[in-house]
């Protein structure tokens, strides 16, 4: 189960982290899908080089694995600027995120992911730095307490959420670009696998690169890793030189994805609140403790694809599943490959 699970989840892997660098785009031209985040993004970093300043603050929000990271260093590429990348989680202390800030250049770029994770102290310190470049730093306490203050160069915070309701609001204030990524249609994973196959040296058949696409949740982490596992499937098991759609439909039969990019943790899920609950409504905590999942889990890497597709609804009482749900989970009992 828990090789499946780093197959179809959002979440990156160390596979992916291998493979991002190859296969993610440079340049703002390259970048496939969020057609409008891209036209507001270059209007931006247009008018930033004829001003000749760093761009204003950006917070990226969405679900993941749809293009945060990749669009934080195309910003500092197109900005022809320097990029520092961390995480909340990873800026444990105040003099982490300083030592952080004062190594930055002027224009440079400094991208925290997950910055929704960062600790309340240390958000407080990005405050000054975000609005004035500076900080005020005390050391010690009661009668000997003084302060340093540091001077900073002026440089660009790119912020990436999955959950930007969890930012406090004098945070999310201080960025003065916002942009929600959406999920991408069909069509613009399509060409992603195709762009990605090309890169990995990898022949593949328009039909089977659409038949990857449909499987990918709308999110091109998952479209490139199943076709990685496609390429494995295709070294291994087939003599065909070239992916076809057949060959992808065998190799998606043997990691239990659907036609609709659900795996085993959905259609669980899905059956849980159908054969327990009634179809809901019941309690996110309830259904994590049923599933013995995480919430953050459900609420993160779950919920998302099956609220997009109205599978799931949410309500004031609790989760609901929709007579669409139910009529998939009927038509899969049939079927002994993915039960």
């Amino acid at each position: 189960m828990e090789e499946k699970r780093k197959i179809i989840f959002s979440q990156e892997t160390d596979e992916d982290q291998v493979y991002s660098i190859s296969l993610r785009p440079s340049k703002i031209d390259d970048f496939v899908g969020q057609k409008d985040v891209i036209n507001n993004l270059l209007v931006s970093i247009k008018a930033a080089k004829q001003r000749k300043e760093p761009i204003e603050h950006v917070l990226f929000s969405g679900p993941p694995g749809l293009g945060k990271t990749t669009l934080a260093n195309i910003v500092a590429q197109e900005m022809g600027a320097r990029i520092t990348i961390t995480s909340g989680p990873a800026i444990e202390r105040a003099g982490d995120l300083i030592g952080i800030l004062t190594s930055l250049e002027v224009g440079d770029v400094l991208f925290i992911d997950e910055i929704h994770r960062l600790s309340k102290v240390v958000e407080e310190f990005l405050y000054p730095a975000m609005e004035s470049f500076k900080i005020d730093f005390v050391v010690d306490k009661g009668p000997y307490a003084k302060t340093i203050n540091f001077n900073l160069k002026p440089f660009t915070l790119i912020g990436a959420t999955t959950r930007s309701g969890l930012l406090a609001s004098p945070l999310r204030d201080r960025f003065g670009i916002f942009h929600h990524l959406e999920f991408y249609a069909p069509e613009e994973l399509t060409a992603i696998v195709t762009k990605s196959a090309q890169k990995l040296n990898v022949a593949i058949s328009p039909d089977a690169a659409l038949e990857i696409a449909q499987r990918s949740r709308g999110t091109p982490r998952i479209a490139n890793r199943l076709l990685r596992r496609v390429r494995d499937y295709v070294q291994v098991k087939s003599s065909e030189k070239k992916v076809e759609k057949s060959i992808v439909i065998e190799a998606m039969k043997t990691l239990r994805i659907d036609e609709i990019g659900l795996d085993d943790i959905d259609r669980r899920l899905m059956e849980a609140m159908h054969r327990i609950y009634k179809g809901g409504p019941v309690g996110i905590e309830t259904l994590a403790a049923t599933l013995n999942e995480e919430v953050d889990t459900l609420v993160d890497v779950i919920e998302p694809y099956l609220l997009k597709i109205g599978f799931l609804k949410r309500t004031q009482r609790g989760r609901e599943l929709s007579p669409a749900a139910v009529q998939h989970i009927g038509a899969k009992k049939g079927d002994n490959v993915l039960f």
